[in-house]
């Protein structure tokens, strides 16, 4: 087991590349397919999954070349549907500079609980509403890649569609912060941390 942050992606959002023998499943979309597909040729990976953690645009904005370029699944929990689809809701429309590509139909639509079978393991999915209503993070043994719901000494904003202060506290405490201390987290921008460590000193939650 194994993974590769790729940190370069639209508004510095971070893409995973988790690995478990000759196969991998890449976490959100925003850094471009090329860079990706360097990666698998190098290892000689095969893709069976692309996990969005959320629809923002950055965190989806290369997902279609991704998923062509991999014949990848793409997974999304099933009440993002809607902000996924809609530029009004996702950022595009906020961003009018970046043109929207193609949103490809998910192939997956995940629930909480959810575990997706993956190398000689699995991949837990836990729900985690409040920076948007569909909002995701993976457990993947003692690693949990965690989107836009909790950074290192911060979270995610609420501010925008779908999103709920209270939601987001209660998905941090209540979901994220019973796992073990030693809990590796991944956000979705900025540097890994612990699930101890922002117990005790995250001032959000």
């Amino acid at each position: 087991m194994e993974y590769i942050r790729l940190s370069r992606g639209l508004f510095d959002s971070n893409c995973y590349i988790l690995i478990d023998n000759n196969e991998c499943a890449i976490i959100d979309a925003g850094v471009e397919a090329q860079q990706i597909m360097e990666v698998l040729q190098d290892k000689g990976l095969t893709a069976r999954y692309i996990i969005l953690t959320h629809g923002h645009l950055d965190h989806i904005h290369h997902v279609d070349a991704i998923q062509k370029a991999t014949g990848a699944e793409i997974c999304l929990h099933e009440e993002e549907l809607e902000l996924y689809a809609n530029n009004a809701y996702n950022g595009y429309d906020m961003f009018p500079m970046i043109t929207p590509h193609e949103h490809p139909k998910p192939h997956r639509l995940l629930k909480h609980g959810d575990r997706l079978p993956f190398g000689q393991g699995e991949l837990e999915i836990i729900h985690t509403p409040g920076h948007s209503q569909g909002s995701i993070s993976v457990l993947w043994g003692n690693q949990l890649f965690t989107g836009d719901t909790l950074f290192a000494q911060s979270v995610g904003r609420t501010d925008l569609y779908g999103g709920s202060g209270r939601k987001i506290l209660e998905s941090i405490r209540n979901r994220l912060y019973t796992l073990p201390e030693d809990c590796t987290v991944h956000p979705g921008h900025g540097g890994s941390t612990t699930i101890g460590y922002e117990r005790e000193h995250n001032p959000y939650a």
